[in-house]
């Protein structure tokens, strides 16, 4: 049971955000999380603008910008240098 009610405490005090990143060579399609501490439309731009180097994705779909005919990679979890970062945008459910 206290497993369950660190998972809600955890749920309640994130956002998280289906996001497209565009890098040099890679698309890459995932879920972000980040503490509710500020408005949910300055997610985006605040992890871009914080001290962390690193983002954290969930659940990634990697596509090869350069080699397009290769199968789409699947990881559960990446850490992506923000500098390497070309494009961050959400992604909306339609």
């Amino acid at each position: 049971m206290v497993e369950n009610n660190d998972a809600e405490s955890f749920i309640k005090g994130v956002w998280s955000e289906q996001v497209l990143v565009i890098t040099e060579d890679y698309e890459i399609v995932g879920k972000i999380f980040l503490p509710k501490i500020n408005k949910r439309n300055r997610v985006l731009s605040d992890l871009l603008n914080g001290k962390k180097r690193f983002m954290a994705i969930k659940n990634c779909k990697i596509k090869h910008r350069h080699f397009p005919d290769r199968t789409t990679e699947e990881q559960d979890f990446i850490q992506l240098n923000i500098n390497s970062i070309i494009m961050l945008r959400p992604i909306f459910a339609e």
